[in-house]
């Protein structure tokens, strides 16, 4: 399957339908030589920046197009042992929308889950390396394969709803106050429009 197939798997989604998804998982908690961080450490040390850009501009391309591309992510641990490759897994998603009015309609996006290799430059942060899930009959081995003993911790924060609508209001409240947008509601093909965070 093409890098493109593989991406568009999900797109045009109804949020209603990838609300619903759940996966079947099992595993062991993160190994004691894995250093795990949360959201807020990992912001602290300016990953997510490196994750949002490259999730905007090689992940939501391939999705259909949206005025606004906004990423959200569920880290599930870090691994800093490595500089020149800092490893994160995490349960990455994003979604493209269009503001008509005060609205944003989300038109399209998807779930990524996976592994992300990340070097420090003179720069800041950068991905050099996305090792994503695969689809259909292969998610299930790919995604034991790169979760490892993480794959149990994985399997929480995928199946979390409601964690995941939170991180998902609270992107779009970041990404319209930064962008100084004149919107007030967000809304998912076939859903009442909902009313964006202050």
């Amino acid at each position: 399957m093409t890098k493109l197939g593989k991406l568009t798997r999900v797109a045009l989604f109804s949020f209603a339908a990838l609300m619903t998804m759940t996966l079947a998982a099992c595993g062991n908690k993160p190994s004691a030589a894995t250093e795990t961080k949360t959201d807020e450490t990992i912001k602290e040390t300016n990953y997510f920046p490196a994750i949002d850009r490259y999730l905007v501009n090689e992940i939501g391309k391939y999705y259909a197009d949206g005025e606004h591309c906004v990423p959200i992510h569920s880290i599930v641990t870090v691994d800093e042992r490595n500089g020149e490759d800092i490893l994160v897994w995490g349960d990455f998603w994003v979604f493209n929308y269009k503001q008509m009015g005060d609205t944003l309609k989300c038109v399209s996006g998807g779930s990524h889950p996976g592994l992300m290799h990340i070097r420090q430059t003179e720069k800041g942060f950068e991905v050099t390396a996305f090792d994503q899930v695969e689809d259909g009959s292969r998610y299930l081995p790919t995604a034991k394969k790169i979760f490892g003993d993480k794959f149990d911790a994985f399997k929480t924060i995928n199946s979390d709803e409601k964690n995941r609508e939170r991180l998902r209001a609270e992107g779009l409240a970041t990404y319209v106050k930064k962008n100084g947008l004149a919107v007030t509601l967000y809304q998912d093909y076939g859903w009442p429009a909902k009313k964006l965070k202050e």
